[in-house]
């Protein structure tokens, strides 16, 4: 989207892209009729009018449009998404216990008896108060981020966890429907291709631009240029944007400060293993489902890209994408891929999502780079890595290079934001 935006205005680019293919976790893999996003289950959605617009008229023709239908796997029940708009499908007494937590907090803040929160668990507990947090927000948490979430930051939350409005909470604690994140209420996929069939769309224009298989190994300035190599080439440029992992662009850089590269290894994320199994059959009615339970394995949330797209499962099928996010050099890093399938086959058994009989394909696709995780020094260790790239003249756009927990659209904007800031010069 970057090189596309910067070449409608006009300027020569040239995209180095590492893989064979581009789209980094925005593509998608193709095999028996089945179609799997290899970077975790994505879709079009965003409370930003100008990035929905922009990304829908990519897929105009070949979009599908869908209402949300999104469960927690809670206590062997399917509660709404978010918990604390399902509150009537829990246990009677975990009901009690999250809204009885809920109003107790509530009123300890409003009458300042609780000091600001400090970290990312402290956030939850302040927030949802002590039901909520320990029945669903904690665990999930600690399950996705692979980090205990009082050394996490807050910084990040407000705006993408919202606050939940207390009527709501009290109505569906009642049995009163209500919704929350009404911005994914409705959200649109590809009808062909997975996800990458908008990547691809949005790179017609500079595909003939874009060089894959170029692993950058340096980048240099001299004089008025950089000079970019792979090892084996060296190509010439005005300048450079990164959006490689800023882990990457440190590594190829010479002479980066010591505190620079102290910094940059100190930033945390996470990676991620996709399992993705196809059926004969049908699978819940349901978008994706939220498995806050380490007892029912590693799995974090289940997909089900066949609700996606109609076109993504041959006839009589349908696809089931299990994540599980992992921390480099941890056990699922050195389990093999036919460990992790038959792991979360025995959860989807376990939730009585299929039966072994039933399935007819399975894979693993493992992205080394999918979240970041923001413990309590990123702010500082971001804040030294930017500045050091701002002075030597490279900006960071998108979700590694920026190292921001960056959805789709995030992305596009960050994109916008840049490409509008050049114009204006």
């Amino acid at each position: 989207m970057l090189a596309r935006l910067l070449h409608e205005q006009g300027e020569p680019v040239i995209v180095l892209e590492a893989e064979q293919a581009y789209g980094g976790l925005c593509r998608s893999v193709s095999e028996q009729g089945f179609t799997f996003d290899r970077g975790g289950s994505h879709i079009i959605f965003s409370r930003d009018a100008e990035v929905l617009a922009f990304l829908r008229r990519m897929i105009a023709g070949n979009e599908q449009k869908n209402d949300r239908h999104t469960k927690i796997f809670y206590k062997d029940r399917y509660v709404k998404y978010p918990f604390e708009n399902g509150l009537s499908d829990l246990p009677i007494d975990d009901r009690f216990f999250c809204i009885s937590e809920f109003v107790k907090t509530l009123i300890a803040v409003e009458k300042g008896e609780l000091a600001a929160p400090a970290n990312f668990r402290e956030w939850i507990y302040h927030t949802f108060g002590k039901g909520i947090a320990e029945c669903y927000m904690v665990p999930y948490n600690e399950k996705i981020w692979k980090f205990p979430t009082d050394r996490m930051s807050l910084h990040w939350v407000d705006g993408r966890i919202p606050r939940p409005p207390v009527d709501d909470v009290i109505k569906s604690a009642i049995g009163i429907e209500t919704e929350g994140y009404t911005h994914q209420s409705v959200f649109s996929y590809p009808l062909d291709g997975g996800i990458e069939a908008l990547v691809r769309a949005i790179a017609i224009p500079v595909e003939a631009f874009t060089r894959t298989g170029f692993r950058i190994s340096s980048v240099r300035r001299k004089g008025d240029e950089w000079l970019i190599s792979d090892g084996t080439t060296t190509l010439r440029a005005d300048h450079v944007i990164c959006t490689m992992p800023v882990q990457h662009l440190v590594a190829a850089l010479d002479d980066v400060p010591a505190p620079v590269v102290s910094a940059v290894n100190a930033l945390k994320y996470n990676a991620l293993a996709c399992v993705n199994i196809g059926i004969r059959g049908t699978v819940p009615d349901i978008s994706w489902l939220y498995v806050p339970d380490p007892a029912l394995g590693k799995t974090n949330r289940i997909s089900f890209p066949s609700s996606y797209s109609r076109h993504v499962a041959p006839e009589g099928c349908s696809a089931i994408l299990s994540e599980i996010t992992y921390q480099p050099g941890d056990e699922v890093a050195h389990q093999t891929d036919a460990v992790l399938i038959e792991e979360v086959i025995g959860t989807l058994e376990a939730m009585q999502i299929l039966k072994r009989d039933q399935i007819v394909y399975s894979s693993v696709e493992r992205q080394p780079f999918a979240y970041v995780v923001y413990d309590l020094d990123y702010q500082k260790n971001i804040a030294t890595v930017r500045d050091y790239c701002t002075t030597i003249g490279i900006p960071l756009v998108g979700r590694f290079a920026q190292f921001e927990y960056l959805n789709m659209d995030g992305c596009a904007r960050s994109v916008l934001d840049f490409v509008g800031s050049r114009s204006h010069r």
